[in-house]
């Protein structure tokens, strides 16, 4: 047992915010969810915390129940997700809570992986008392993505795009680089470091050769680098940059978006992050296959050249589709929107 003081107040919710922010010290971008953990002794003093290091690594009860020791006997276990129930690359949480002698589990967010669920089940089954979601809906906004994958069937998408105000993505000469300055770019790189994979289409690789890499300011690369998705049916030359040894790169010879995230969820990919053209942005988007748009609007005016995204099919405002903004704030010089997809308006308001 550690010397560490008895919670006060209401007796599991001090506990359950030690392991929030816990969990968030997990990687993002990992195949298996953050998760916290508390083991408070019955006595009520802390016992041990542990959270999940990525895939392969002791889970977060694990880390916690070894802290405790036999001060775990007869305590509660606080976790923000619920104690999975299965073997993969390390073995049940719940027998090991049950082994560790445990009274009480209080969990935050119900596990929505039909492999895992069940471990509420279980212990119950086992004469432990169970109590879920204490401050559920925190726990789930730590793995937003991996949560929506497992409800939908698929990764969450989020598109990025750099324009300048007048919805211009490259000029008439086709020169985009740079758009936006280098405060938005290093921004960029920190939001793709939160993704699985960065999908782009073979045009987007025969026009910019891009690396889609995710690097630091200096321009070196960051120890994780998430997945390089190509898809289109064009050849890629054998010395594109995308195919370099600097991240792992898989060729998807498809246009049709959902069987691109269809391939991608059967790969463990939870948040894909959208950076293709104006033809593959379009495509997703007709699909209702887009789920948040981040885009990087530069002070700047073009007046021609390529737009932002393709044709949607859309010709009437009353037919638009409709954003929820999310976050407006400046980067640099730059403006950077945060929205989510909402719906197509069924309004048919004149346009103003």
């Amino acid at each position: 047992m550690t010397d560490q003081p008895a919670w006060h107040g209401e007796p599991d919710l001090p506990a359950m915010r030690r392991a929030l922010v816990l969990a968030a010290q997990g990687p993002l971008g990992d195949p298996n969810p953050r998760v916290g953990a508390v083991v408070v002794a019955a006595d009520g003093t802390v016992a041990g915390e542990g959270f999940h290091a990525g895939a392969g690594s002791a889970h977060a009860e694990v880390v916690a129940l070894a802290r405790a020791g036999d001060a775990a006997r007869g305590g509660t276990a606080v976790v923000t997700l619920e104690p999975c129930n299965h073997t993969g690359l390390t073995g049940p949480c719940t027998r090991a809570l049950v082994d560790a002698g445990v009274s009480r589990v209080v969990f935050g967010q119900a596990d929505p992986n039909p492999v895992a669920r069940g471990g509420a089940a279980e212990l119950e089954a086992a004469g432990i008392q169970v109590v879920p979601g204490v401050l559920a809906d925190e726990a789930e906004a730590l793995n937003q993505a991996w949560t929506f994958a497992f409800r939908h069937g698929r990764p969450r998408v989020t598109w990025k795009f750099a324009a300048t105000l007048d919805g211009r993505s490259a000029a008439v000469d086709g020169t985009s680089r740079w758009i936006t300055g280098p405060e938005a770019r290093a921004d960029v790189h920190d939001l793709r470091a939160e993704c699985d994979a960065i999908l782009v289409g073979t045009g987007t690789v025969l026009t910019d050769d891009p690396q889609l890499t995710v690097r630091h300011p200096d321009g070196s690369l960051r120890d994780r680098q998430p997945l390089r998705v190509v898809a289109g049916t064009s050849t890629i030359p054998a010395g594109a940059r995308i195919l370099d040894d600097a991240a792992p790169t898989v060729l998807f010879p498809e246009h049709d978006p959902a069987l691109v995230l269809k391939a991608l969820h059967e790969q463990e990919i939870h948040h894909v992050w959208l950076e293709g053209g104006p033809t593959l942005a379009a495509a997703f988007l007709r699909a209702g296959l887009v789920d948040e748009v981040v885009a990087y609007l530069a002070p700047i005016l073009l007046g021609a050249g390529r737009n932002a995204v393709g044709d949607l099919g859309i010709d009437t405002i009353g037919a638009a589709l409709r954003l929820e903004p999310t976050e407006v704030r400046t980067v640099g010089a730059d403006v950077r929107v945060r929205a989510s997809v909402v719906s197509l308006t069924t309004s048919h308001e004149e346009p103003r």
